[in-house]
C-alpha cells in the first residue's frame, strides 16, 4: 500500500494541500490565499474559478516540492469552508455567480422572514438550526431570485449547487465531463435542507427556500469504502487517486483531534472560531443558541453528532487590524504588539462585523470598541481584540455546559491562532481550564486524511488515530476568579452595546 494519504483543506482566506505519513506527521505542503470579495458592507464573495485554480496549484506544487507522485497516496481527503455557497452550470462548470461566503449576511431579510412567518421552529427541529444568514440555504434562494436565468437554469436542472467540497470534488472528477456530485452528512447539516434524522434532503425544508431538489449533491457518508470518484490522470494529482472522505472543517478538526468519544471537545481558531461537543449517537437540541450539527458518519456506522458553537470572527478580527487598520504588519505581531501592556487598559472590542453568532444569534448587532479613553494605545486595541477571541468562547462553553450537562476538564485547541501563545494563555485564563495543543496544529487537514486513510485502511481503525495524538504545549490558569468573573461581566456589558444597531426586517 502506498505509505501516505492526502488532504485539500479548501478554506476561507486559503487553500492548502497536506501529505501525512501514518504516524500523523506532515510531511509535505503547499498553500496559496484568494481574493476577498466585498462588493458592499455585510456582502463577501470568492470566485470559485479561482478557487478551484488555487486549488490544482497547490496540489501540484505540493507533489512536486516532496518529489511524490499520485501513486504515493493511497486516497484522498477534502475539508471545507462550510456554507459557502457555489451555483455552477454542469454542463459548462462556469458558475452562475461568485460563491456567497458565510460570513455574507446579505440574507437576512430572507432568514428574518422565515422567522416572523413561524417556519424557524421547523428549521430547528427538523436541521437543528436557526433561521440565519451563516447558512446555505438563503444563500442559494438569493441567487436563484437575484441572478438572471438562474430559477430557469435549476428547473431545467442544468444548474447545480455544492459547498466548496461539492466544487472540488466535481472539478477533480472531470467536471462537465463526468464530474461527480456529491457532499457528505457534516456539509449536508450547514444548510437549512437536511433532516439530521434521515439524513436526507427534506421537501418541507427545500419548499420554504423554493430550491428544487435535482440541483442538490448526493449526501454521503464521511469516510466511504467505496469512494466517491478518483481524480483524473490529466488532473492535478497526474494519475487516479479515490477520494474516500470529506467533512466539513470543524468536523474534520474534531477528527483530527480524535474528539471520537461523548464529552470530548475541541476548539478550532481560524477565521472564525468553532466550538464542539462530541454528543455520540444522540441528538442534542439546545435551548441555550447552540447548533446541533452532524459530527462525523464513518462508513455504514451510525452518524455521530455534536452540539457546536460557531463564532464568526475572531482570526479575521486581527486581519482587519492588519488590513483596515494597519496597526500591525501581520498576524504574529498582534501578540507582541498586545504584550507591551499588562491588560486591556479598560478597552472591550466586540468584532460583530457580520452580526453576532453563537450563542446570541443577533444580525442586527455590529462591532464596537467600547472603554476607550486618552490613555489607550492601538497596544491596548490589540490585547482587546485577543481577549475577544477568548470571551466568544467562554459564550460558547458556558451555552455548551448548559445544553449538555458537561463541564470541560481541558479544552483541545487547534488554527493557526494557537501559534499566538499570549491568546492561547488568555484563553486558559478566562475559562478557568487548562489548554492544550497538539503537535500537529493543522488538524482540519489532518481530519481530512483521517477519513479518507480510514477508508481504505490506512488506519485500520480509530485506536490507531488516537496513538497519533500528542500534545505540543499546554496553558494552565492563572487568573484569579475574581478577575475572571469581573472581565467576563464587562465583556457581556461590552455586547449589550452591539445590540439593535442594524435595522432587519
Amino acid at each position: 500500500m502506498p505509505e501516505y494519504v492526502g488532504a485539500v483543506d479548501q478554506g476561507t482566506t486559503s487553500t492548502r494541500f497536506m501529505i501525512f505519513d501514518h504516524s500523523g506527521n506532515e510531511v509535505g505542503r503547499h498553500q496559496l490565499e484568494h481574493e476577498q470579495i466585498l462588493p458592499e458592507a455585510g456582502w463577501v464573495e470568492h470566485n470559485p474559478v479561482e478557487i478551484w485554480e488555487r486549488t490544482s496549484s497547490v496540489i501540484q506544487t505540493g507533489l512536486n516540492k516532496t518529489g511524490l507522485a499520485a501513486k504515493d497516496l493511497a486516497a484522498l481527503g477534502i475539508t471545507n469552508q462550510r456554507e459557502t455557497t457555489v451555483v455552477w452550470d454542469k454542463n459548462t462548470g462556469r458558475p452562475l455567480y461568485n460563491a456567497i461566503v458565510w460570513q455574507d449576511t446579505r440574507t437576512d431579510r430572507i432568514a428574518s422572514r422565515l422567522e416572523r412567518e413561524g417556519h424557524g421552529d421547523t428549521i430547528r427541529r427538523k436541521a437543528g438550526l436557526p433561521p440565519a444568514t451563516y447558512f446555505s440555504g438563503g444563500k442559494i434562494q438569493w441567487i436563484l431570485e437575484n441572478v438572471d436565468g438562474a430559477r430557469e437554469a435549476a428547473e431545467r436542472g442544468d444548474a447545480i449547487f455544492g459547498n466548496t467540497d461539492s466544487w472540488v470534488v466535481w472539478n477533480l472528477t472531470g467536471g462537465p465531463n463526468g464530474g461527480v456530485h456529491v457532499t457528505d452528512v457534516t456539509n449536508a447539516s450547514r444548510t437549512m435542507l437536511m433532516d439530521l434524522e434521515t439524513l436526507d434532503w427534506d421537501d418541507e425544508l427545500l419548499a420554504l427556500f423554493g430550491i428544487p431538489r435535482s440541483m442538490l449533491p448526493r449526501i454521503c457518508s464521511s469516510s466511504s469504502p467505496e469512494p466517491y470518484g478518483r481524480s483524473l490522470a490529466n488532473g492535478p494529482l497526474g494519475g487516479e487517486v479515490p477520494i474516500t472522505g470529506i467533512l466539513g472543517d470543524q468536523q474534520a478538526a474534531m477528527v483530527g483531534q480524535v474528539c471520537l468519544s461523548p464529552g470530548e471537545a475541541k476548539n478550532t481558531y481560524g477565521t472564525g472560531n468553532f466550538m464542539l461537543l462530541n454528543t455520540g449517537t444522540e441528538l442534542v437540541r439546545s435551548d441555550s443558541g447552540l447548533l446541533t450539527t452532524v459530527c462525523y458518519r464513518f462508513g455504514d456506522e451510525p452518524a455521530v453528532y455534536a452540539l457546536e458553537g460557531s463564532i464568526a470572527v475572531t482570526g479575521s478580527a486581527v486581519q482587519w487590524l492588519r488590513d483596515q487598520l494597519g496597526i500591525i504588519s501581520g498576524a504574529a505581531q498582534s501578540e507582541s504588539l498586545a504584550r507591551q501592556v499588562e491588560d486591556n487598559g479598560g478597552v472591550y472590542f466586540v468584532p460583530a462585523f457580520s452580526g453576532l453568532f453563537a450563542p446570541y444569534w443577533r444580525s442586527d448587532a455590529r462591532g464596537a470598541i467600547v472603554g476607550l479613553s486618552r490613555y489607550n494605545t492601538n497596544a491596548h486595541l490589540a490585547r482587546a481584540t485577543l481577549e475577544a477571541i477568548c470571551f466568544q468562547s467562554k459564550d460558547v462553553a458556558d451555552a455548551m455546559a448548559k445544553d449538555s450537562g458537561v463541564n470541560l476538564d481541558i479544552l483541545k485547541v487547534d488554527g493557526g491562532v494557537t501559534a499566538n501563545e499570549l491568546c492561547m494563555q488568555i484563553q486558559a485564563d478566562v475559562l478557568g481550564i487548562p489548554v492544550s495543543r497538539p503537535v500537529v496544529a493543522e488538524t482540519t487537514a489532518l481530519g481530512a486524511a483521517y477519513a479518507a486513510g480510514l477508508a481504505v485502511g490506512f488506519w485500520k481503525d480509530t485506536d490507531e488515530m488516537r496513538q497519533n495524538w500528542n500534545e505540543s504545549k499546554r496553558w494552565e490558569p492563572q487568573w484569579s476568579a475574581e478577575q475572571r468573573e469581573t472581565a467576563y461581566a464587562r465583556w457581556q456589558k461590552a455586547v449589550q452595546r452591539t445590540l439593535d444597531w442594524v435595522e432587519v426586517d
